[in-house]
């Protein structure tokens, strides 16, 4: 059976980045639990949790984040093969890296850049890891350490420091959902004769 009407849904990749802290996991999750209760199927990929498992060998180094994210941007490519929503969290702090992943993921591509001050990001840090950075605990630390490169051209921008989780989300939902509904003319191309 033809995947795209099994799911009643086209694939996509959603990739949120910004600095750690700036709300991409929250709003993964968020806008995964809200897709999911509209019928929809959809997968997140965490940085955090990529980095426990399938990128654990890698370090923090350019050459490294690079090789990250373009493990991450495979994985979710084959994702989006099988029709799956797939929602990715990643800093991805360069330019050249967002490249380099919009390249191999392609047209199905959707980025939204989840803005927030480095201060509000301070703050709100949970881990405790812009302390370790300031202390010289961590180098190369996103936003202390090393750069984060603000984006040339996404396809949305979200301003977590001004705006609820929640605001954010269906923001991000009202630009999603008319590119993973199928309309009916895609419907009926995909029932058998």
């Amino acid at each position: 059976m033809d995947q795209k009407r099994l799911l009643n849904q086209k694939g996509i990749v959603v990739w949120l980045f910004g600095l750690s802290g700036a709300g991409k996991t929250t709003l993964s999750n968020l806008l995964k639990e809200k897709l999911e209760n509209d019928g929809f199927t959809a997968v997140a990929l965490d940085g955090d949790e990529l980095r426990k498992g399938i990128n654990k060998d890698l370090s923090y180094s350019q050459a490294d984040r690079q090789e990250n994210l373009r493990r991450a941007a495979e994985i979710a490519k084959i994702m989006l093969n099988n029709n799956m929503i797939t929602i990715c969290s990643f800093i991805t702090p360069l330019q050249k890296h967002r490249n380099v992943v919009s390249g191999i993921i392609g047209n199905d591509y959707f980025e939204v850049f989840v803005d927030c001050p480095l201060d509000v990001c301070f703050k709100r840090d949970v881990k405790g890891l812009y302390k370790k950075a300031k202390a010289n605990q961590i180098s190369d630390f996103t936003g202390i350490g090393s750069v984060f490169e603000k984006p040339e051209n996404p396809n949305l921008v979200i301003s977590t420091a001004c705006e609820s989780p929640y605001q954010s989300t269906e923001k991000v939902y009202s630009k999603v959902m008319p590119l993973v509904s199928l309309s009916l003319p895609e419907l009926n191309d995909t029932l058998p004769l």
